[in-house]
């Protein structure tokens, strides 16, 4: 994972800093040393120093003779939706719609082949998968990604998806191209998207887009239903008209927040 950069301004300790936090994943919670060399491709002197570093900063802990990330690494990861404005503009619409359907709401952005969670409205239920700020999931097979992905061109898909998920996690539906040009026209047809146990047993939601004030889409939100209690039926008839509204809610707020991220469509789009 050791990488050098391209240009004269590449800082390649940070890299190293950041390819250390990003070795920790589910399943190995505390690495030893040699552990967290072999994952990075770092020499074990210069992980060591990387580790003793970020401990210091109060990124990472040494427990049990190994070392584990400590929850300030959030605080990275908040920064960004922070940022972006977006968790301050939804919350309070995600809230309702969770009061209203009780179920979970998620808000998602697209990273590579992967969605990756950036706000969440939760009810205390049982899931096949756990989900929070920062998880990614394969973005194919789930109502999020499926709105973002739709919502490329053509190459720009082709490209996205041909990078491998980094979410540790094997898809139960693996379509060939043809059945995913498909699904992702009825998405661009329809305005929202469904998946049903595509992603793993027991999930079902659906989501819709959230937009900027030039009308490109940033987000998307969904709500999250078991298949177990929920029929397709129902979320349709009963949730998805919900959803949309709160989606629409949330994209005409953000587009009056004062510097939110606006983007201006291309003459060629």
């Amino acid at each position: 994972m050791a990488r050098t950069g391209t240009g004269p301004d590449f800082i390649e300790a940070l890299a190293r800093g950041l390819d250390v936090i990003a070795s920790f994943r589910p399943g190995r919670p505390a690495m030893s040393l040699t552990e967290v060399a072999t994952a990075t491709g770092l020499a074990r002197p210069t992980a060591r120093r990387i580790l003793l570093t970020l401990e210091e900063l109060g990124y990472v802990r040494i427990r049990h003779a190994g070392f584990e990330l400590t929850p300030r690494v959030l605080e990275l990861g908040v920064a960004y939706v922070r940022s972006l404005g977006l968790w301050h503009t939804a919350r309070p619409h995600m809230e309702r719609l969770v009061v209203a359907t009780n179920e979970s709401c998620s808000i998602a952005q697209l990273d590579g082949s992967d969605i990756v969670y950036v706000a969440r409205v939760a009810v205390p239920k049982i899931v096949a998968l756990s989900v929070q700020i920062g998880t990614r999931f394969p973005a194919l097979p789930t109502s999020l990604g499926k709105i973002l992905l739709a919502a490329l061109p053509v190459d720009e898909l082709d490209r996205v998806l041909a990078e491998p998920t980094r979410s540790g996690l094997t898809a139960r539906w693996q379509p060939d191209r043809a059945e995913r040009d498909v699904e992702l026209r009825e998405v661009r047809a329809r305005g929202w998207a469904l998946t049903d146990e595509q992603l793993a047993p027991g999930i079902r939601s659906v989501a819709a887009p959230l937009r900027d004030g030039s009308g490109a889409i940033i987000a998307s939100i969904n709500v999250n239903t078991h298949a177990a209690e929920t029929s397709v039926d129902r979320l349709l008839d009963a949730h998805l008209p919900l959803l949309l509204r709160a989606a629409a809610d949330i994209s005409a707020d953000y587009a009056h927040l004062p510097g939110a991220p606006q983007r201006v469509p291309s003459a060629a789009s």
